[in-house]
């Protein structure tokens, strides 16, 4: 396995602004890509000031009393969007040991009644009582504008590394009205001791593109490489750390890697691990199948060198051949958060949950 992996690589953004540096970025990104489908970026243009801000907010968010969480409970909205309690999501079927919010950037639904249902995905987000948590939710919503700005950017150069325009990424996306991409703040708590150490199954990312602040000390996060086995991603503070989704990797033919990733829990005796992903999203309306790019052939020849990685232990956002990109992200949804399927979809819910809500989750 020639191009096999045994750490994650470590990206300098600031290359990109010296036009006799920004080269020597898109090789290492060009690597990174097709080689690993991870890697920490450093010097980005994300504000450590907001970024700090955020991180200071997060032990307060979820001390939040459990009534204030519970009014902006997910299983209220229909875009998945607002609190998870401990034990609430899902990943292969097995219970996920984190508690979370997921959040997104502003957007009103397009979705009107006889409209497909995967545009009932994106729409506003549920924010925690701003008189318990001042300053939180415009905190959080400048950090998202921020990093959707530096994903769209990242994105450009990504195009230009598998040697095509900068532009030709561009038409998976919608006007900026019509776009919405997502984030989560999560709390991994220490295992007991009772508990298996799942904080997140293996799982792939469904977008394009995924930005991780890890917002404390711990370690956790882990890659599958070429040959299966885990590598461990620990924090390096000031970086973010970027994975490709599985949408990157179809409509890229394999080019680009989505690789498959956990989380586990802190050790027993831990403090709780806090991370803030961000899910760069694509057109709901996008149909993967029909778009073809071209690639040069120099760098189709570095997926042949690469070779193809063992079976993962990831499977999900398998549907992207066959189904526009809302209705698999949708799917994907679903399965994690059958509780939330079960109010607003209940036909998918009865697809993939025949039996009804599993043992560890009850409708709220």
């Amino acid at each position: 396995m020639a191009a096999n992996f045994s750490s994650v690589p470590v990206l300098d953004f600031a290359l990109v602004s010296d036009n006799a540096t920004k080269p020597e970025f898109i090789l290492q990104l060009r690597h990174a890509l097709i080689n690993v489908g991870f890697l920490y970026l450093d010097n980005h243009t994300v504000s450590q000031k907001v970024t700090n801000d955020l991180i200071d907010y997060i032990p307060r968010l979820f001390d939040l009393p459990q009534e204030a969480k519970n009014q902006i409970f997910m299983a209220n909205s229909p875009h998945f969007l607002g609190y998870s309690r401990l034990g609430a999501e899902f990943t292969k079927g097995k219970t996920d040991y984190r508690e979370q919010f997921d959040f997104a950037t502003p957007h009103e639904t397009q979705w009107k009644p006889g409209a497909p249902e995967h545009l009932r995905l994106w729409g506003p987000s549920q924010w925690p009582d701003e008189g318990l948590i001042p300053g939180f939710k415009n905190t959080m919503e400048t950090y998202l504008q921020q990093v959707q700005a530096l994903s769209y950017q990242f994105i450009s150069l990504l195009a230009e590394a598998f040697g095509l325009p900068s532009d030709a990424l561009n038409k998976f996306y919608d006007a900026d009205k019509f776009m919405q991409h997502r984030g989560k703040v999560v709390k991994y708590p220490a295992n007991d001791g009772s508990l298996t150490d799942q904080g997140v199954g293996p799982h792939y990312d469904a977008g394009f593109l995924t930005f991780l602040l890890v917002a404390s000390p711990h370690r956790g996060l882990q890659v599958q490489n070429l040959s299966g086995q885990w590598i461990d991603v620990p924090p390096i503070p000031g970086t973010f750390v970027v994975n490709i989704g599985k949408a990157l990797e179809f409509v890229t033919r394999g080019l680009a890697r989505a690789t498959s990733h956990r989380v586990l829990s802190p050790p027993v005796g831990s403090t709780p691990r806090y991370s803030v992903p961000f899910f760069q999203n694509i057109s709901l309306n996008a149909c993967l199948a029909d778009e073809v790019l071209d690639f040069p052939p120099e760098i189709l020849q570095l997926k042949q060198l690469r070779g193809d990685p063992v079976q993962t232990d990831s499977v999900n956002f398998a549907e992207f051949d066959r189904e526009p990109s809302g209705k698999v992200n949708l799917i994907g949804r679903v399965k994690s958060h059958p509780d939330v399927a079960q109010r607003h979809y209940p036909d998918l819910f009865a697809q993939y949950f025949p039996n009804g809500l599993p043992q560890q989750v009850s409708a709220y």
